[in-house]
């Protein structure tokens, strides 16, 4: 009987979030011979139209967004070589605040409970030994985010199938480089309102358990996130370029919340324990 591969399952949003902050670790661990799992909730419906027209802008066509990104989506997956994505095709929520948050069928308006038996479903079928997704906060507050940390937990702890789970983070010692970058190419962030307060962004550096180097997966990373090219207005790193994009982000880095190895922390590799 053919030994079992190890398998990673990263749990997204939505089309495009798989490339930011996993695409590295999606490819480098298929090019390792992991099995590969993307599963994606929402779809995708509240993003930028052809022409970069915006939800609830005339011309905004949602059903016509669904079918292009789910398009992107998997042309991204194909350039970070994933062996199985799933997609749970929940309507896209929007941000925090807008009317699409309480639509029916929007992700943010799903039970908890509805959600994760679907994920837990999946994480029978695949048997992931490490399951990657956002911290609590979603990482910026987006209800998507917030909702899909909620579901992997929860599915996660109705299964106790993967050996190891992490959150996606940035070190705080990366924003300044990230600010001066982005003022480069003539990004500009809104200041955020003082009676909206967010959680500070990212980690302490020493509060960040896992730094893996995907360096070397730059090319593909980058491909990935070009091939959401719809959406090409947000995504910033798009306009630095390949070599510069895979400098500022060829290191992924994660926290650890669930551990069933005893490997040490820090560690340069989800699957420390696991191999």
């Amino acid at each position: 009987m053919a030994e079992r591969s190890l398998t990673l399952m990263a749990v997204h949003a939505h089309p495009d979030d798989e490339a930011t902050s996993t695409g590295g670790i999606l490819a480098r661990y298929a090019a390792e011979g992991v099995t590969t799992v993307l599963v994606t909730c929402t779809d995708g419906r509240c993003g930028d139209g052809p022409g970069g027209v915006k939800p609830g802008d005339d011309g905004h066509d949602p059903q016509a967004v669904v079918a292009m990104r789910q398009a992107e989506l998997v042309a991204s997956c194909e350039a970070l070589k994933v062996t199985h994505l799933e997609t749970l095709d929940y309507a896209d929520s929007g941000m925090m605040g807008w009317a699409t948050n309480d639509a029916p069928g929007a992700f943010w308006n799903t039970p908890v409970a509805e959600a994760a038996d679907r994920l837990a479903e999946l994480i029978r079928r695949y048997r992931p030994d490490v399951v990657v997704t956002y911290d609590e906060n979603g990482f910026y507050g987006h209800p998507d985010h917030i909702q899909a940390h909620r579901i992997t937990m929860a599915a996660v702890e109705r299964t106790g199938i993967p050996a190891k789970v992490y959150w996606t983070t940035v070190p705080q010692s990366a924003f300044q480089e990230f600010g001066k970058v982005m003022q480069e190419i003539g990004v500009e962030f809104p200041e955020p309102d003082a009676a909206d307060e967010m959680p500070a962004l990212g980690l302490p550096d020493d509060e960040i358990t896992t730094w893996v180097d995907t360096r070397a997966q730059g090319g593909q990373k980058f491909a990935s996130l070009a091939a959401h090219a719809s959406q090409a207005e947000n995504i910033f790193f798009l306009r630095l370029g390949e070599e510069r994009f895979t400098e500022l982000m060829g290191m992924e880095t994660f926290v650890r919340v669930r551990d069933s190895t005893g490997a040490p922390t820090p560690e340069d590799d989800l699957f420390a324990g696991l191999r």
